[in-house]
């Protein structure tokens, strides 16, 4: 049987409620949402050592209007319930080691494998932050070389 989220708006649809009104009270009365131990500083960063495993993933997304953050996964989770391990606004290098090394060394130690593009960035974070790890370059950004210098030559040849 799927599971499908029930979200406010449609519950403003069967009950006549105000959708909107009801997502403020559940976020600020029902969901212990202000007593968060992540609250202060969630708009910068969020960290879940719990979900840390052998195989991770960093990369750079856009969440919304453009702004950039870095975020580390499991990648043994396949994206579901326990894959973020980290969050953080932004991709300066010196930020995510920071909040990366609050977890204890030898959890970071456990840490086999890295997935990760070709950003100095990045090799700079898995190398200070995850020392037992392989770095693995990622298939995407090694096709795109690939791609690249092959039509450096097809174009090179005319």
């Amino acid at each position: 049987m799927e599971k499908y989220p029930i979200t406010a708006r449609s519950l403003e649809r069967y009950y006549h409620i105000d959708g909107d009104q009801f997502e403020r009270q559940y976020k600020e009365y029902l969901s212990d949402y202000r007593m968060w131990d992540q609250l202060s500083h969630a708009e910068n960063w969020l960290l879940f050592p719990e979900n840390l495993g052998p195989y991770l993933s960093i990369d750079e997304t856009s969440l919304s209007n453009g702004e950039l953050y870095t975020i580390i996964i499991n990648r043994e989770a396949h994206g579901g319930k326990g894959a973020i391990v980290a969050i953080v606004k932004g991709t300066k290098a010196d930020d995510v080691i920071a909040v990366v090394e609050q977890i204890p060394e030898e959890a970071l130690q456990m840490v086999q494998e890295v997935t990760l593009h070709l950003s100095e960035s990045m090799r700079k974070i898995v190398r200070r932050c995850f020392t037992s790890a392989i770095r693995v370059i990622d298939r995407f950004h090694i096709q795109k070389l690939a791609c690249d210098a092959v039509q450096e030559i097809r174009i090179g040849h005319r």
